[in-house]
């Protein structure tokens, strides 16, 4: 009896090392089970047949295929190129990968034009399940949105280079302080308003254009419904280099973008810039939360060289913000960093510096715990516009303000906090409060009839054992 359980498991095994060997000449793969097909395919029409095919479960991509249309990847469908070299899949007129839920896509370029959406969900499913992109290069938007209808989708997104993308003409887009927020070229958004609805994701190494050739529109944009509705919970996000350009029109109050953006409704446990963050144009914010942040980590350069380019903006709530490069912005009104809503319970900066005209170094206008910042906060330039709350104002550069409604437990400077600019004060509390303050290198004003240090309209703040430097005369 053993004999013959043995004879026939290995007629089986023969049976089925034949019908590999056989469907591999024919371009299909069997998987362990002969119920699942693996597909490689080598034109258009081969891989429209394969995801076609009820019973393919892996598609194998071996050479560049161009496609006039959208392809739409069914439920349970796993798409993938070369593990040496990705495989090319390409759109001519303008179409993108549509994907309808536990699809896996992989070791792919994706190029499609830089308007359109090179990968997107399939509106309508209930569930999407889990949803992997891993290794990819991607021309056009990733667009993952959830819309009415749809409750749950699970992302898992990693060594993900969106290349050249244009977001700015999708109309679906937040809106809150006066102004509207332009989507980006990887984009997780649920635009559903049920509170039952969820985007869990986790996103690792996700990259968005090049130097000098920067995404149009945010760069990487998170978000759910609004304050209340749809949700995403973010597990993890991690970046490496970050290029972004809104191309708004000078003057522009309503519209911003953000290099990196994290909405209303939206939650993560950690994020991480690994790589230096730069955005390049007018309302161009480099890093900008609505929502809420445990723990936010920048370990390269935030760089804006944009009118009213921000630094970092805080209108949500961040538990622990460290910024371990400089923060250095270049245009007119482009702050280094600015609290005017919501709170942050602990940031540190390594250092902050301002160029422009009316861009403030660090401005407070709530609560917030502990300001640190290891070496200088410093602001080079007089009076000039600013958007505030989406609201352009004249500001003086002052290297650190402190606005009513703003509280500040403890600041520490561990270099100086110098301003330049004729007019501009280095220290100002203007109906704020300041419960503790220690700065290193003293309070420097260096323009003519400058403050170094200006209490105003009942601001408080400690000045035992404050070195101030006026401007000399």
């Amino acid at each position: 009896m053993e004999s013959v359980k043995k004879s026939w498991l290995v007629s089986e095994l023969l049976v089925t090392i034949w019908l590999k060997k056989f469907n591999e000449l024919n371009g299909v793969y069997m998987s362990q089970s002969l119920n699942e097909k693996v597909v490689g395919v080598k034109t258009l029409n081969e891989l429209i047949n394969a995801l076609s095919n009820a019973s393919t479960k892996l598609v194998k991509l071996t050479s560049t295929i161009v496609s006039p249309h959208d392809l739409f990847v069914p439920e349970g469908i796993s798409l993938q190129g070369g593990e040496s070299s990705p495989a090319t899949l390409s759109f001519s007129q303008g179409g993108g990968l549509g994907l309808f839920g536990n699809n896996t896509i992989s070791n792919l370029s994706v190029i499609t034009t830089p308007s359109a959406r090179a990968i997107f969900l399939v509106a309508g499913q209930k569930q999407y399940g889990k949803i992997e992109l891993t290794n990819l290069i991607v021309t056009g938007q990733v667009g993952l949105i959830l819309r009415v209808g749809s409750d749950q989708a699970a992302i898992i997104a990693e060594n993900i280079h969106v290349v050249a993308s244009d977001s700015r003409a999708y109309t679906e887009q937040p809106q809150k302080y006066g102004v509207n927020v332009l989507q980006g070229a990887f984009t997780v958004y649920n635009f559903n308003g049920d509170a039952a609805s969820k985007i869990t994701a986790s996103l690792t190494n996700i990259s968005v254009g090049m130097r000098g050739a920067p995404v149009l529109g945010s760069g990487i944009f998170i978000g759910g419904f609004g304050d209340v509705g749809g949700s995403v919970e973010v597990e993890r996000l991690t970046t490496g280099p970050v290029y972004s350009h809104g191309l708004l029109t000078s003057g522009t109050a309503d519209f911003i973008t953000a290099g990196v953006f994290l909405l209303y409704g939206a939650h993560a446990q950690k994020i991480e810039n690994i790589e230096e963050v730069v955005t390049y144009g007018i309302n161009d914010m480099v890093l900008d939360n609505w929502g809420s942040v445990t723990e936010w980590i920048c370990k390269k350069p935030i760089l804006s060289y944009g009118a009213s380019g921000i630094g970092f903006v805080n209108f949500g709530t961040v538990d622990n913000f460290i910024a371990e490069d400089s923060i250095v912005t270049y245009g007119e009104g482009a702050r280094g960093f600015n609290q005017y809503d919501g709170t942050v319970k602990n940031i540190k900066f390594k250092s902050i510096t301002t160029h422009g005209n009316g861009s403030i170094g660090i401005q407070i206008s709530k609560p917030i715990g502990s300001l640190t910042i290891d070496e200088d906060l410093e602001t080079f330039g007089g009076l000039g516009s600013s958007l505030v709350k989406g609201v352009n104002l004249k500001l003086h550069a002052l290297a650190l303000s402190i606005k009513p409604g703003g509280v500040v437990e403890v600041i520490t400077v561990g270099g100086a906090i110098i301003s330049h600019g004729e007019n501009v004060d280095a220290y100002s509390v203007d109906g704020g409060m300041v419960k503790a303050i220690s700065v290193a290198r003293g309070i420097r004003a260096r323009g003519k009839d400058a403050h170094a240090m200006r209490l105003e309209n009942g601001g408080k703040s400690p000045t035992a054992n404050l070195t101030l430097i006026p401007p000399s005369p």
